[in-house]
């Protein structure tokens, strides 16, 4: 045998061996295939791993991470006791009734002279405010008409606290007609609306015998005493 056969066979015999070692390694499992238990545990599950842009303290819609959720809601909780307060405090006035008013009438001429000049008081004896509207009404037995009223007294209603008062200035008389002695004055209140029914009359006492006439005026109630006074001191 020549020395170059030798060579040809020593390579294939290597090359033999070297598929034979290749078959044999393909048969093995590798370092990563094996646990099959393993290799599931260790990739995160799909449905506990969070989302990107996502944390487990703060996902957008937990009620602890809402906008105005919670007791940090804007107008919640106490928040909102100022407006049910002043829902109180809007709560509408009732008009004022005789049973809760007490009236009186005082002379405002000097002493010696015909009563001419009156104040009418009214006091709220009531529990609770009321509101006064419009002005006297007062119309005596057998008149054709109630006393005018002077319009350029016209003000807002009274409205009465418990023990405050409103006054109206009563002018007897000037026009020497149709004259009627009295010592008591039928005294009506007026509802809200302008024109509506009086209420039952109340006779007010007057200080002594008085004398009216077509001439007499009235004011509207007013709060301040002077200032009804005003409109009828100066006839």
């Amino acid at each position: 045998m020549t020395r170059g056969n030798k060579a040809i066979r020593k390579a294939a015999g290597a090359a033999v061996l070297g598929a034979l070692l290749l078959a044999s390694t393909a048969c093995e499992p590798s370092g990563a295939d094996v646990s099959g238990d393993s290799k599931t545990s260790e990739q995160p599950s799909a449905a506990n791993s969070p989302k990107t842009g996502e944390t487990a303290s703060a996902k957008p819609g937990d009620a602890s991470a809402k906008p105005g959720g919670g007791s940090a809601k804007p107008g919640g909780g106490s928040g909102n006791a100022g407006g049910e307060a002043g829902k109180g405090d809007g709560a509408a006035v009732a008009a004022c009734v005789v049973t809760d008013l007490a009236f009186s009438a005082t002379n405002e001429d000097e002493k010696g002279k015909p009563v001419r000049h009156l104040l009418l008081t009214v006091t709220n004896t009531g529990k609770k405010k009321c509101n006064l509207y419009e002005y006297p009404y007062v119309k005596f037995p057998y008149a054709r008409a109630p006393i005018a009223v002077i319009k350029d007294s016209k003000d807002a209603p009274a409205t009465l606290a418990p023990g405050e008062k409103a006054y109206a200035a009563l002018l007897a008389g000037g026009g020497h007609m149709d004259t009627y002695d009295t010592n008591t004055v039928p005294l009506r209140i007026q509802g809200p609306n302008p024109g509506s029914e009086p209420g039952e009359p109340v006779n007010v006492s007057l200080p002594g015998q008085v004398s009216f006439d077509d001439g007499a005026r009235v004011t509207y109630w007013i709060t301040a005493s002077g200032l009804a006074l005003r409109f009828i001191m100066s006839s």
